[in-house]
């Protein structure tokens, strides 16, 4: 069983601030850190650290925080030889704002995220035949993604896509996707409804769907999950913790969904997994260093068995 990632290698330059700025404010910030990141390395740090095996394929920049990323990478248990280094860029940043209530803003600098085309996809094909799901995001160049997801489809491997950050999708992207978990603000985008709740989760789940996509996932923060698929619809709670820092908690989600998925576990079973997850992640700083262990994580599971 293995699990492959096509995405985004950056590091995260995160200042933390009792409230986020206005426009055009200038507010002291109370502390400073620098933490890997970047979506697509973000889900396969959740996936290896959950016991999956994990490959990450995408690029970094000849440069110290290129060489830091992959080094932590491999420490957390990532397969990353097919990582490209880029001479010709930097690699990718985020710049981000995490007030007390543990909430964000990011700004991302590409670098060699944005040199990812479809020719990376290459380095794919070999690994499908052992697969069992194909995570994406939205942080590397469209083209790029695209091509994963049909190569993908073609072989047969389950794509999960995490439409962050949100933009327009063309239309035969969707039925190569067997998994979409747009969060609240991606779901309204991607749908043009408002989300905001259950209700308003149902009618963009069902939009998703009805443009081509399996299963169809709205992660609505401290609110909760609502999943749609072909047999059912349901809500899922969120797990009640104080959330310190929720920058990762959606890639923690998908690295747990697509562990559950690959274990064999139901749909219901994974999107609890996909929670738990996230839950942890937003009780700590930063985003790889939020991600749980698997002692952790069954340690949470097993303390909330009544869910």
């Amino acid at each position: 069983m293995s699990i492959l990632v096509f995405g985004s290698i950056n590091m995260d330059l995160v200042t933390r601030t009792h409230r986020l700025p206005n426009p055009g404010e200038t507010i002291a910030g109370q502390d400073f850190f620098t933490a890997a990141g970047g979506k697509g390395a973000n889900q396969a740090v959740a996936a290896a650290k959950l016991g999956m095996t994990t490959e990450v394929i995408g690029r970094v920049g000849e440069d110290n925080f290129g060489r830091e990323l992959l080094c932590g990478l491999r420490e957390s248990g990532v397969q990353c030889v097919r990582v490209v280094v880029d001479n010709s860029t930097t690699s990718g940043v985020a710049a981000i704002a995490v007030d007390e209530k543990g909430e964000n803003t990011i700004i991302i600098v590409a670098g060699a995220n944005g040199k990812v085309n479809p020719s990376d996809c290459d380095r794919l094909s070999d690994l499908f035949p052992h697969a069992d799901a194909l995570l994406l995001q939205l942080e590397v160049p469209l083209p790029a993604v695209q091509a994963a997801a049909e190569m993908a489809s073609y072989a047969g491997v389950p794509v999960i896509l995490d439409p962050a950050p949100a933009r327009e999708l063309p239309a035969d992207l969707y039925p190569l996707v067997d998994i979409i978990t747009p969060n609240e603000t991606e779901a309204s985008i991607l749908t043009g409804i408002s989300v905001s709740d259950a209700e308003t989760a149902q009618k963009a789940t069902a939009e998703l769907r009805r443009r081509g996509v399996a299963v169809a996932i709205a992660k609505l923060g401290a609110k909760g999950v609502f999943c749609a698929n072909a047999d059912s619809n349901f809500f899922f709670p969120a797990f009640d913790v104080q959330a310190v820092d929720t920058v990762a908690a959606g890639d923690a989600f998908n690295g747990a969904l697509a562990t559950a998925i690959a274990l064999g576990k139901p749909l219901r079973e994974a999107v609890k997994w996909g929670a738990a997850a996230g839950a942890l992640s937003a009780m700590q700083p930063g985003a790889q260093p939020s991600l749980p262990d698997r002692e952790t994580f069954d340690n949470f599971l097993t303390s909330r068995e009544n869910r």
